[in-house]
């Protein structure tokens, strides 16, 4: 099943990408690659390094949904903050994603000129520091570990302001999301419910270590005020502009790629996966403006048909930083304004270490190998090996570093078995032998890395 629809996704994707149309190409495939959930492990791939022509090109004026034009000019501060060998170190290591492809940006030995598509500004440019000048210094938000004051005897996280995302929304909006899971009537986890428990629980420990602890969503409600019929057009004219030339409305009684591909589903999507995020992102931007988010979720294989789901014999976890860019995600305006200004903030040299010691606390706690990703939509990143680079809304829109969490399968049979019962303190049995909270663990794990590297990074 898996590979027809990843030969449906292909047969897409081309057509998208010979008409030139990387929106509705990166939303079929999202679409696609949504619904298999994730794929099978098999041996991790080192990204090669990228292969940038100096020559960059006219790019056409393209935007991803929802997406605000981006005021360019605001890249212009950075002048001065990265040396060219940094810029170089940051694409190569994180921010690339190992494709030879022909930039829409011009990198030359003293600056990079990035190609806007906007008219009015074609393009901005950048200049590096050199060498042996010190680093201009830009205003934001967010704070180091390093940059704290001293604890001077005080709790470990004092100062310290981390802002915690419950991935997805649960409640009565967990079928739509399909991030509903039942194996015998009566019984259910959804994921939306599971990361908010997990984020109160978290908020409460984190607080009693001294940190300011900020829920980004707090119920079981979205943030967003849309609902998925303000987008029924623009699904409409994303499956139009997919080739789809008369998708259906509805999708009673579909399933598979006949229900993606339908204006019910593509809608419920911008609300849930874009609108949903991308209004976060305005509580954490301008509102929260933490040192930190951390964005909590539980993984999930290929279940099947959800009427009659089957338990995966394998159990994981990873987290991730935000990076790997595919060239066709680079052709939307906002998508490259947003990785230029989060390489220019430095905010992948803030992340790495973090999402290390969290990830690496959190395999602790729970046991869990490293998930392997064999698609190159992720790639691993810095020396552990629970840590991938990945381009996803969440960490690329929220300006400050995320730290975005992946651990466990809740359709493996001992995850869900503990999952039904919540969060509790101590071990009860389970599944024939006594154990302790799959939520317990995971605020546990969180936890310790936090603590491990704040000690470690901050003064005093």
């Amino acid at each position: 099943m898996i590979a027809a629809r990843i030969k449906s996704m292909m047969h897409a994707m081309q057509f998208l990408v010979k008409r030139r149309r990387p929106a509705a190409a990166i939303l079929v495939m999202e679409a696609m690659m949504y619904g298999m959930c994730a794929a099978q492990p098999a041996a991790p791939v080192p990204a090669p390094p990228p292969r940038v022509t100096p020559a960059s090109r006219v790019v056409q004026h393209k935007l991803s949904p929802l997406a605000n034009q981006p005021v360019w000019r605001k890249l212009e501060s950075f002048r001065k903050v990265l040396t060219a060998q940094e810029f170089e170190a940051a694409m190569r290591d994180f921010y690339a994603d190992g494709s030879a492809f022909t930039p829409p940006w011009q990198l030359g030995p003293d600056s990079v000129s990035v190609n806007t598509g906007d008219p009015d500004m074609p393009t901005v440019r950048i200049d590096f520091r050199p060498p042996n000048e010190p680093p201009v210094k830009r205003e934001r938000s967010w704070r180091l570990a390093s940059e704290l004051p001293p604890l001077a005897g005080r709790p470990p996280l004092s100062d310290a302001h981390i802002a915690i995302d419950p991935g997805h929304i649960g409640g009565a909006f967990a079928k739509m999301e399909e991030r509903f899971l039942s194996f015998r009537q009566g019984e259910s986890i959804q994921e939306g419910d599971l990361t908010l428990v997990t984020a109160q629980v978290l908020k409460a420990r984190l607080e009693a270590l001294g940190a300011v602890a900020s829920l980004v969503r707090n119920t079981n409600e979205p943030v967003t005020s849309s609902r998925p019929p303000e987008f029924n057009n623009l699904a409409l004219a994303i499956l139009k502009d997919a080739g789809v030339a008369a998708p259906a409305t509805g999708y009673d009684g579909l399933s598979g790629d006949a229900k993606v591909l339908t204006v019910q589903w593509q809608s419920e999507k911008l609300f849930y996966r874009v609108s949903e995020i991308r209004e976060r992102a305005k509580k954490v931007n301008q509102q929260l403006k933490p040192d930190l988010v951390l964005c909590l979720h539980y993984n999930a294989e290929a279940w099947g048909d959800a009427t009659q789901p089957q338990f995966s014999p394998v159990n994981h976890m990873h987290v991730m930083v935000n990076g790997c860019y595919a060239p066709l995600e680079l052709e939307e305006e906002d998508v490259r304004f947003e990785m230029f200004s989060r390489l220019f903030s430095r905010l992948h040299e803030a992340e790495l270490p973090l999402a290390e010691s969290i990830g690496e606390a959190v395999a602790r706690t729970t046991g869990l190998p490293p998930y392997v990703y064999t698609t190159r939509n992720a790639r691993r990143t810095g020396a552990s090996s629970y840590v991938y680079a990945r381009n996803l809304l969440a960490n690329r829109l929220y300006e400050c570093p995320v730290v975005y969490l992946e651990p466990y399968v809740m359709n493996h049979e001992d995850t869900y078995r503990r999952l039904l019962l919540g969060h509790y303190v101590g071990r009860t049995l389970v599944n024939g032998k006594l154990q302790s909270s799959a939520i317990e663990d995971y605020v546990n794990g969180i936890v310790d890395g936090l603590v491990r590297h704040y000690q470690t990074k901050r003064p005093g």
